[in-house]
């Protein structure tokens, strides 16, 4: 037992000594490098080649452009458009239009020919909402000045907003009469533009002399006369999804 117990010590005292040894090799670090590869190389390179494939497919989808949608009379409340285009889903271009500025002079469509441009309608009576939507106008105004985007604003009570007043509002809130047209007319035209063309107006029940209630919308028109976005005008975050929205229209335009 005693013999036993020496020769159990000595061995294990050896296979100590050689295990350090092998350790202290310098052929270890190759030994045990090529028993890893042996047993996961194939695993690591298809690790590799997923992490390739994937970080490929998100920056193509990152880097992907996006598009915005193009609205027609039918992805539209009803209670803003016309009956007889409630149903018209494709082919909608803003109508061609002629009234006065702020400054009298004639507006038509060739001043917002190949122009990206916002829209509302408003009157400068209105006591709620009007502020804040001239005021997120005025915000555009500030943001977009490094660009040829334009601001149109048309009056639903034209009868009130005369050029003369026009000219005294636009002055006070500091409109940039070179960008942003402040636009007065025919009653009937502007009904017309903001029920069959902008789709932002209410009808009133049995209402006279073309009669509307105007919405808080500011509308998106990109160099085709197409409405591409709406936005809450008297909502700031819309304000700024509306700017990002822009820039998006004009890369898509320089990239066409």
């Amino acid at each position: 037992n005693w013999m036993s117990k020496v020769n159990f010590f000595t061995v294990t005292k050896k296979l100590r000594k050689n295990i350090l040894n092998f350790y202290k090799s310098p052929n270890f670090e190759p030994l045990m490098i090529k028993s890893f590869l042996k047993r996961y190389g194939l695993l690591i390179v298809f690790f590799i080649v997923f992490s390739v494939v994937a970080i490929s497919s998100f920056n193509y989808v990152q880097t992907q452009e996006k598009k915005l949608p193009i609205y027609s009379p039918s992805m539209v409340s009803d209670e803003l458009v016309e009956e007889d285009l409630r149903y018209v889903k494709k082919y909608h271009r803003i109508s061609d239009f002629s009234l006065l500025n702020q400054n009298g002079n004639n507006v038509t469509q060739e001043d917002y020919k190949n122009k990206i441009y916002v829209a509302d309608f408003f009157f400068t009576t209105c006591p709620d909402i009007c502020p804040i939507m001239t005021g997120n106008m005025l915000y555009l105004q500030e943001n977009l000045k490094d660009t040829n985007v334009m601001l149109a604003s048309f009056s639903v009570t034209p009868k009130i907003d005369t050029v003369e007043v026009l000219k005294e509002y636009s002055t006070l809130k500091g409109v940039d009469d070179a960008r942003w047209n402040l636009m007065t007319g025919d009653k009937k035209q502007i009904y017309d533009l903001a029920r069959k063309s902008y789709l932002v107006a209410k009808a009133i029940p049995d209402g006279k002399n073309h009669g509307m209630i105007h919405t808080e919308n500011f509308v998106l028109v990109d160099r085709d006369k197409r409405i591409r976005g709406y936005y809450d005008g008297t909502n700031i975050e819309d304000m700024n999804k509306l700017l990002d929205d822009i820039q998006i229209l004009i890369k898509s335009y320089e990239n066409s």
